[in-house]
């Protein structure tokens, strides 16, 4: 048998993105897959009939003789057969190494538990407000995302924004950002990983071969490790330094700012929140660091709205506003989002909430609930659930349907008040998945007179 080239191991949306990106140099390759109908089969066949593709349990003797593995990020690095692979000197990377590879133009990177997709979002709109061509991927779901060697068979861009996971870090030996940022580490994937600090190397690997790294003063995980030529830029939700950016008070308002310089009031982003303030903050320092002109970036933040389905502005309406929020699918998640709003807001929260309630607890709630409800309209199997949580705390109405809950909100919501669909609950009783749940919201407030 002649030996093996390169070797794509996992099929998928990222081994397909592999496959096309090797067929258009000319490389030879085959696919390996553990499991028997892999996500992206079909398609897989349709495209690359003569490729030879190993179903099922991994090979050893297969994978060790390869000279390249292109391993999948839902691929443990700690596979028996990868493993011995890697014993054996077969070089193992991922598609953000063949990305970083093949093209010269300027790759800003951001990882981090949470925020990363608003980042980048918002990252990539400042930067085509400032007249810049972009490509944005990576680990993004979403309308827009693709996985990143999809982005080399569009036209070339003047700059790529990539989203990126800690499994992709693990496999790129050399990333080379313009510029880098970990927003936060909490412990996640702790499936994956030994312990969080094994989980925290990972995400340190997107400062290889970077310019600048893009520190959250707020969050010790967010620091380099290494010691390289690195430019360090910070920002924060306190009162900034010289060089840095965050937050300050005057006169009762709360500004972003950059050293004493205030820019925007926070109250004119459409997004609530502490963390998107801090959102806000991290895609304006690394817009400063790749060079974009501050007022396009501030043009790009006052008409950001969110990402669908994630705390969500949608309309006002009578001097209301509607907020999708559907993605809270857990009690945590909910609370965040009725915390966020009603510090916001000038008047009290109507809470559209319910569902299947994944065994949750929802008296930690109530607090939350007391300090910013006025009324939570109940959907869903479990509601009677929360309503045994909140009753003493706030009035609770039950609703039939989600769209019958948006009606009671808009005849019981006051001018200054805010409807919040944040469910607490995962959607499978009335909905397919929580992006129905929220097309539905979306659609019943877009039809409100």
């Amino acid at each position: 048998m002649a030996h093996l080239h390169r070797i794509i191991v996992g099929l998928g949306t990222t081994g397909l993105s592999c496959a096309r990106y090797l067929r258009s140099k000319n490389l030879p390759f085959e696919v390996v897959d553990s499991r028997l109908s892999p996500p992206g089969l079909a398609q897989f066949k349709a495209e690359f009939a003569e490729v030879t593709l190993t179903l099922g349990e991994f090979s050893q003797e297969l994978l060790s003789d390869a000279d390249e593995l292109l391993l999948s990020p839902g691929i443990s690095l700690q596979t028996a057969a990868i493993k011995a692979a890697a014993q054996a000197g077969v070089r193992i990377v991922g598609d953000i190494a063949l990305f970083s590879e093949a093209q010269d133009k300027p790759i800003v990177a951001v990882t981090g538990s949470n925020g990363k997709s608003t980042v980048v979002t918002l990252l990539a709109m400042m930067a085509r407000e400032a007249g810049l061509s972009v490509g944005l991927g990576g680990n993004l779901d979403g309308a827009e995302a693709s996985p990143a060697l999809d982005l080399l068979r569009q036209a070339p861009k003047d700059i790529y924004i990539l989203e990126l996971s800690s499994f992709q870090l693990e496999t790129t030996p050399h990333l080379g950002a313009k510029a880098a940022v970990i927003l936060n580490v909490s412990d996640d994937h702790m499936d994956r990983y030994a312990n969080k600090h094994e989980y925290e190397a990972a995400k340190q690997r997107i400062f290889l071969g970077a310019e600048t790294a893009i520190v959250n003063k707020d969050e010790q995980a967010s620091q380099p490790w290494i010691n390289q030529d690195l430019s360090i830029a910070r920002f924060g939700l306190g009162a900034p330094s010289k060089g840095e950016w965050g937050l300050v008070q005057d006169k009762g308002a709360s500004y972003l700012a950059f050293e004493n310089t205030t820019v925007l009031a926070t109250n004119s982003l459409k997004v609530a929140g502490k963390h998107n303030i801090a959102n806000a903050l991290a895609a304006l320092a690394l817009g400063d660091a790749i060079g974009l002109p501050r007022s396009a970036m501030l043009n790009a933040l006052t008409s950001f709205s969110g990402l669908p389905h994630r705390c969500q502005w949608l309309r006002r309406v009578h001097g209301v506003d509607y907020y999708n929020d559907s993605k809270g699918t857990n009690v945590g998640a909910s609370i965040v989002a009725i915390e966020s709003l009603g510090e916001l807001i000038k008047g009290k929260l109507i809470l559209i909430a319910g569902g299947v309630d994944k065994g949750a607890d929802f008296a930690i709630m109530a607090p939350v609930v007391e300090k910013f409800v006025k009324l939570a309209i109940l959907i869903g199997r479990d509601a009677k659930h929360i309503a045994a949580a909140v009753k003493n705390s706030i009035d609770v109405v039950f609703a039939n349907s989600l769209q019958e809950a948006v009606t009671i909100a808009a005849q019981k919501a006051n001018e200054g008040d805010a409807v919040l669909l944040s469910p607490a609950c995962a959607s499978f009783d009335m909905f397919n998945d929580f992006t129905h749940r929220g097309r539905v919201f979306t659609e019943t407030v877009e039809a409100l007179a």
